[in-house]
């Protein structure tokens, strides 16, 4: 890295907290106006993934934000009217239309490198184009199948092909149609105005830097790096004409950058009480979570079942602005069950039992049932609690 700037100023690490948790829309009124898409566009990107206890993470994104929003709304405030797009972003995520301009670096990237080990048969690429053109918008079965075999990875030549022009540009994911991708020409999918790759690599790195950085509020390097999944050195470049302003944070060992915004206005308000996703940007990076919050997050979802420690889905619950615990939901008919909970203290109780209860309501549960929790004591508690809430 060059010579660091000197910082603006200095933050405790209460007030980068706080600044964090506003900036990711957990304190203060959430504005229901702008509803599900003034929320992507607040975030800047919404990580999907296949996994789905109590629902999807793109839907408990929006839920843990602004409380009980229908599960169709959320998708059809995604999908419909050409407001967002889908494309590689900190991961597989939902991204607001406008910043379609802004991966033009990363579009570029994909079409110079060498592809994916996948044979990708003479004119199959041709053929997906001409066959979306001519009856798009369509999923890949639809094209004309995605697998070879059963196995999850050995993809047809229809199914490399039509990845490889998302990649590239050419084509579009418009909407998730059960878990599958539905594909369309990007030049019907995405409004004329945004539809160009005319921006140079710095310009759309600024952008995004500057994005990341209001999107979390306050982070290091590394923490605004991770949210699009940008190199460091590309960081570096860009930085300092982002917008944001270089901060100290007290037991932050790494220099850091804020929203300048962020600092104009002291972080107040009401603070959420939820269940997050382990795929929730508030906790995207694990080692800017334990620097928040002082919680070590492991998603254990891909870990052998009998080297798991909280659970195959373990629930960060958000309290007060703090992480006060988690817990391992499952659904059985209209019970919601909490299969694994882990709870900070006893004053953490009351919280994890209203976060417990409101996701049930959510998911049209009218139960819920706490099955095994570290502390004996604590469960018995958390039960009471639960009994006392619904009555």
């Amino acid at each position: 890295m060059t010579t660091l700037p000197r910082p603006a100023t200095e933050l405790s690490a209460t007030d980068a907290r706080r600044i964090a948790l506003r900036a990711q829309g957990f304190l203060g009124a959430p504005d229901r106006r702008a509803g599900v898409r003034g929320m992507l566009r607040h975030l800047g990107a919404v990580q999907l993934d296949t996994i789905s206890v109590l629902a999807r993470s793109h839907e408990l994104v929006p839920y843990a934000r602004l409380g009980a929003v229908p599960r169709r709304t959320v998708e059809d405030a995604y999908w419909k009217g050409a407001h967002a797009f889908e494309y590689w972003s900190h991961a597989a995520c939902i991204l607001p239309i406008e910043e379609w301009p802004h991966f033009a670096f990363r579009r570029r990237a994909y079409r110079n490198r060498p592809h994916w080990n996948h044979d990708l048969p003479d004119g199959i690429y041709e053929q997906v184009i001409k066959q979306l053109r001519a009856e798009g918008p369509l999923t890949a079965t639809e094209l004309g199948g995605a697998k070879r075999t059963s196995e999850w990875w050995d993809w047809s030549g229809t199914k490399v092909a039509v990845e490889r022009a998302l990649m590239h540009g050419e084509v579009v994911c418009v909407e998730r149609r059960g878990w599958k991708r539905v594909y369309d020409l990007a030049e019907r999918a995405v409004p004329a105005a945004l539809l160009h790759d005319q921006l140079d690599d710095a310009d759309c790195l600024r952008r995004l830097v500057g994005l990341a950085g209001r999107s979390l509020g306050v982070g290091t390097r590394a923490d605004i790096a991770d949210y699009h999944r940008l190199r460091g050195d590309q960081v570096d470049a860009v930085i300092a004409d982002s917008g944001l302003v270089p901060v100290s944070v007290a037991g932050w060992s790494k220099p850091a950058w804020a929203d300048p915004v962020a600092l104009e206005t002291p972080p107040r308000g009401r603070h959420r009480t939820t269940l997050l996703s382990p795929f929730d940007s508030l906790v995207w990076e694990r080692a800017r979570t334990e620097r928040i919050f002082g919680f070590s997050h492991r998603l254990e979802a891909y870990v052998p079942k009998q080297k798991r420690v909280h659970g195959y889905f373990a629930m960060p619950v958000l309290a007060g602005g703090r992480l006060v615990g988690r817990v391992d939901p499952a659904r059985e008919g209209r019970t919601l069950v909490a299969k694994q909970t882990t709870l900070d203290g006893p004053k953490a109780v009351p919280a994890v039992a209203q976060a417990l209860v409101e996701a049930a309501s959510w998911v049209d549960c009218t139960d819920v049932r706490v099955e095994r929790v570290d502390d004996a004591a604590l469960r018995e508690a958390l039960v009471r609690e639960l009994t006392r809430i619904v009555g």
